[in-house]
């Protein structure tokens, strides 16, 4: 079972990426849907996260008011580490299950595990490959601001946030520019598919 690396910083395409791998057939394990599912109403991470950071970024419904919280990480470092230092062995933890039950289920799958702070969080784990996703950020703030609707501070404050792209770039064996058009980086997406059926 190939296991992939597949990161990029926010807003670079990486799931655009993601998504023509699995057409081609791989398993993808989203990190975001993980960090979803274990900070859920109810589960022991919420509640870690309202202990540390008040009752006010908890939503009326008992969901996380992602909102709340990311006016009280983003641009506050020392607040993102206590945060992550909160779901990070959590979302480790399910993604090993995760990556566990596609085996059992197909000893041959193709794993990709699609997750933005692979060098933050994960970057000494024994990946066959790692696939990153690059755009410049002068390119993803506009995409942030284009498509999501954010003000320019709020988009800089989250690329800030992650770590600079020498930094994810220096450990990539595979790098995807996702800076010019969709087919060009679904030409590089599918070389890839290539590259790694042939091992």
């Amino acid at each position: 079972m190939p296991l992939i690396a597949l990161t990029g910083g926010i807003a670079s395409g990486k799931s655009t990426i993601a998504r023509r791998l699995a057409e081609h057939g791989a398993v993808i394990v989203d990190a975001d849907q993980i960090v979803r599912d274990v900070q859920s109403p109810g589960s022991p991470v919420l509640a870690r996260i309202s202990e540390a950071f008040g009752a006010a970024v908890i939503a009326p419904d008992g969901s996380l008011d992602r909102a709340a919280l990311g006016a009280k990480v983003f641009g506050h470092p020392d607040h993102l580490a206590q945060l992550n230092a909160i779901v990070h062995p959590a979302v480790r933890e399910e993604s090993q299950r995760r990556f566990d039950a596609a085996l059992a289920d197909d000893a041959k799958a193709v794993v990709v595990y699609d997750v933005p702070l692979l060098v933050e969080a994960r970057v000494d784990d024994p990946w066959d490959l790692i696939v990153v996703a690059h755009a410049p950020a002068a390119l993803r703030r506009q995409r942030l601001v284009d498509l999501r609707g954010m003000d320019e501070s709020a988009a800089q404050d989250r690329i800030d946030a992650q770590v600079s792209d020498d930094r994810r770039l220096a450990i990539a064996d595979v790098v995807i520019d996702t800076s010019d058009t969709l087919e060009r980086t679904l030409e590089q997406t599918d070389a890839l598919w290539e590259r790694i059926n042939e091992k």
